[in-house]
């Protein structure tokens, strides 16, 4: 089959769509002329040869030397963005030029590819963010760390120190393979299927930092779990690999394509292959290899893989990925099981090895370097080297010994990360959030622990049948994954009773991934109009949760029941 034929073919049963006028960028499509100035910079020169430039000229001369596209664009895969210049309201976000929100200090991004982390390394983040990043260090919903008020003049010393560590900063950000989610309980966990650890180094090891890697459409997001709890959100990734056993073949995993979020969000899909361990290196290559050749390039907010699986259909992007990217063909294999569990593994739990691992919870992912400094010192001294982060904004802690559990959960509580948190705590997650973040239009962090604070107190007593989530992000793009909880909070400029412009949240409920053990994710509902005031949440939160308690149908979860009720209950 030709290109020309397999670009019009329409996937069975789906509806054709009006070919575009307009060719879309597609390299195999329509050449490589760049069709707009993000792919012309990305073409004058290749992103990661920045890394030079930093280190010889920028680090020595300082911010005003930084040439624009450099600055603006190709830092980024090196894990490096301008931060929000502080001082500036959520009303001007929209309105300024990226040269007028910027500060000349950085966010920097360490990738931690599956999340793991020994106490050396720990040791290594605490030191840059003490000596260089005044105490930051947040844990994201990707397992990443990022700190901020980083000068330029400091980075060449910071990935020194890092690299000698084993940790880097590269592709950390940019159109480039972004770091790699892994089951956090990967190698430890009793009722683990298979351990992805081998894979996931695998693929790093070969493909970061491959140059013939380096310039995808956009970003493009990896997520693989050996572990039955399904732990890695893998409906939200680009690419995933979903453990899963075949009745002849044995242990392996299923293949998901095409999900993400942001201002279009659309859930993955299944394209119905099973990849024996062996091949998912091969297979993970091949799904980014289409991505690079046949993902749209014209518009950057038409740039993800969703929007091409949109229009290709699943049968369609598995031919083309084994026709033309594979050695062989992929058998069939079935549906991933219902998920074992609550896949964010807080509280306390054995290990195959007879030791222990613990879950604990920061305030909605913030950290300090001190803070790490001491968490290395609490794991150091009874025993343990490693710890895990979660896409949860959690911390795992391992190999205690059972003999010392209660008295290291008791420390970790009094360095304020919590193995038994109360539920709303334990589930809610916030992005940067206007402190730092140029998108931002609201202050998130704050906000959501002040919010579960309130909450912990209005609400003790209440019986819920399971943690609720709750989701708080400062601006439309889903770094906090608002459509995937319980309760989701978007942040806008809202209009209250006064006339006046006041920082606010659209409210997303009933959302889910496989991970909060639902039969099926969803994005939950929109309730029309429903809009409340930063300061509001306690109370919009509080009011919906008793009505959710005092409406529930049997063991009805708090997602099935917002998405059954009329909009007059969630009010």
């Amino acid at each position: 089959m030709t290109i020309s034929e397999q670009q019009t073919r329409v996937p069975t049963g789906a509806r054709p769509r009006r070919q575009s006028s307009r060719p879309n960028g597609q390299w195999k499509v329509d050449g490589r002329a760049p069709l707009n100035p993000t792919e012309v910079w990305k073409q004058e020169s290749e992103p990661l040869e920045v890394r030079e430039r930093i280190e010889n000229i920028y680090a020595k001369q300082g911010f005003d030397s930084i040439e624009s596209t450099d600055l603006h664009g190709r830092f980024r895969w090196w894990g490096l963005y301008t931060q929000r210049r502080p001082g500036i309201d959520g009303g001007r976000t929209a309105t300024l030029e990226p040269h007028e929100l910027e500060d000349r200090y950085f966010m920097l991004r360490i990738r931690v590819d599956g999340g793991q982390l020994s106490t050396d390394q720990m040791r290594a983040i605490a030191s840059i963010s003490t000596d260089f990043g005044r105490d930051t260090a947040d844990i994201t919903d990707r397992q990443n760390i990022q700190l901020h008020w980083i000068g330029i003049e400091n980075v060449p010393e910071i990935w020194r120190r890092l690299e000698s560590v084993g940790l880097r900063t590269t592709e950390a950000c940019g159109d480039v393979p972004r770091v790699m989610l892994g089951s956090p309980v990967a190698g430890i966990a009793a009722d683990e299927l298979i351990d992805p650890t081998p894979i996931l180094a695998d693929i790093t090891g070969r493909f970061l930092g491959d140059h013939s890697l380096a310039n995808l459409p956009r970003k493009f997001k990896t997520a693989i779990s050996g572990h039955p709890s399904h732990d890695v959100v893998h409906e939200l990734n680009d690419v995933s690999f979903v453990v899963v056993e075949h009745p002849e073949l044995g242990v392996g995993f299923d293949l998901w394509v095409g999900g993400g979020l942001s201002a279009t969000p659309r859930l993955g899909e299944r394209i119905g292959a099973f990849v024996p361990p062996e091949r998912v290196p091969e297979v993970w290559h091949g799904v980014a290899q289409i991505f690079r050749d046949y993902g749209y390039r014209r518009l950057r907010n038409k740039a993800r893989l969703k929007f091409l699986l949109a229009d290709w259909g699943t049968e369609r992007f598995r031919e083309v990925l084994e026709t033309e990217y594979l050695e062989s063909p992929l058998p069939d294999g079935p549906e991933p099981a219902r998920s074992s569990g609550a896949g964010d593994h807080v509280g306390v739990h054995r290990q195959k090895d007879g030791r222990y691992f613990i879950g604990v919870t920061p305030f909605v992912g913030r950290m300090s370097g001190t803070a790490f400094s001491a968490l290395a010192d609490l794991l150091e001294r009874h025993g343990s080297q490693r710890l895990r982060t979660t896409p949860h904004q959690k911390i795992l802690v391992l190999d205690i010994e059972e003999d010392d559990v209660e008295q290291v959960v008791r420390e970790l509580d009094e360095l304020g990360l919590s193995a038994r948190p109360e539920l709303f705590r334990r589930g809610t997650i916030a992005c940067t959030g206007i402190q730092f973040c140029k998108l931002a239009i609201v202050e998130t962090k704050d906000t959501a622990t002040a919010a579960v604070l309130e909450l912990e107190r209005r609400l003790e007593g209440i019986e819920l049948p399971a943690p609720i989530s709750l989701h708080v992000n400062g601006c439309p793009n889903s770094c906090a994954r608002v459509q995937t909880a319980d309760i989701g909070l978007k942040g806008q400029l809202i209009t209250d009773a006064d006339g006046n412009q006041v920082p606010g949240f659209q409210v997303h409920l009933g959302g889910g991934v496989a991970s909060t053990d639902r039969e099926s994710a969803g994005m939950g509902r929109t309730v029309r109009g429903l809009k409340i005031p930063a300061d509001g949440i306690p109370d919009y939160v509080e009011r919906v949760v008793r009505r959710f308690v005092a409406d529930r149908l049997g063991d009805e979860t708090f997602a099935e029941w917002a998405n059954r009720v009329d909009e007059d209950a969630l009010q």
